[in-house]
């Protein structure tokens, strides 16, 4: 008898649906968190971030009973190497993006994570040898033309949007080689930043520089950005396996959605001629390229089993 697989390769999960829009959502009104801690620099709200991520991430994993696979990755030269790269290239990530809320450039941001698909379209054609369909072709030139227009207009290239683009990028590309499990990852990451993140604390705190005690809301605020980091990610990390690529490439838009009407609306960020030229230049390359993609899907034949 024949029968169709139920895979996360071609079906979706109810599972998978909430775990992924709940963590696309809490990363879209992150900036409304971030925006709070605005008056302390991104290198300390980045350091709290990733000393408060290491209880959260190392609960959940006594929990699944996986810690054994962070003290296998600790002694092989291999996966501690690929995880200094990949934590090296998120702690980047996340000082840009910190950096971009509090001075201003939260649509910048959010330029950046809706070009981000796009850009690992073209990792792949680069690193991979990949080849790129016409309609993909379409989606990376609109991308680029309108990167173009805002350049133009604001005489400097939109670095802060596009460093996002780029780190996350690779870090999303070299984390596939990453040995172990997203969220035993995501441990060994932390892990990993934890001991120049505690360095700096102290010497902040020793410096009299710290805003960690300066007040009772900045001190709960600092401590919460554990759990507004671990979390969504890895919430984001079990819906994933239960969800196809293809659906997945389709929600990851509600984030950056989400950043650029807070930008919009509510920190009152200016849209000007360039941005009302570019923005839906880069919306119409990601509907050519979700087309394209979805178009693969329903062409790709059904894996079955007898």
């Amino acid at each position: 008898m024949t029968r169709t697989l139920e895979t996360p390769d071609n079906s979706d999960s109810p599972r998978g649906f909430a775990f992924a829009i709940t963590a696309y959502v809490l990363w879209g009104f992150l900036p409304l968190y971030l925006k709070m801690l605005s008056h302390i620099p991104p290198i300390e709200v980045v350091a709290h971030r990733i000393v408060w991520s290491v209880p959260v991430a190392g609960l959940l994993l006594i929990l699944l009973g996986r810690t054994r696979d962070i003290a296998t990755a600790l002694t092989s030269p291999r996966t501690m190497a690929m995880g200094a790269l990949t934590a090296g290239l998120i702690s980047v990530n996340w000082g840009i993006y910190v950096w971009a809320i509090s001075t201003g450039r939260t649509l910048d941001a959010a330029l950046g994570y809706y070009i981000n698909p796009l850009f690992s379209i073209f990792l792949g054609a680069v690193l991979l040898g990949e080849r790129l369909s016409r309609a993909q072709l379409v989606a990376i030139a609109l991308a680029a033309i309108a990167v173009v227009v805002l350049t133009v207009d604001a005489g400097t290239v939109p670095w802060a949007g596009l460093s996002l683009t780029v780190t996350f990028g690779l870090y999303a590309f070299f984390k596939k080689s990453l040995p172990i499990g997203p969220n035993q990852g995501f441990m060994l990451e932390v892990l990993i930043l934890l001991i120049p993140a505690l360095g700096y604390l102290l010497w902040l705190s020793a410096t009299g520089q710290s805003h960690f005690t300066a007040s009772l809301p900045d001190t709960w605020l600092l401590i919460g950005c554990g759990v507004v980091t671990a979390v969504p990610l890895i919430v984001y990390a079990n819906g994933a396996k239960l969800l196809r690529l293809s659906t997945i490439g389709i929600l990851q838009y509600i984030a950056p959605t989400m950043i650029f009407l807070i930008g919009v609306f509510v920190f009152d960020e200016p849209f000007g001629r360039a941005r009302m030229i570019a923005f839906p230049m880069i919306w119409a390359a990601l509907v050519v390229y979700t087309w394209s993609m979805l178009h693969q899907v329903r062409k790709r034949p059904s894996p079955t089993r007898s």
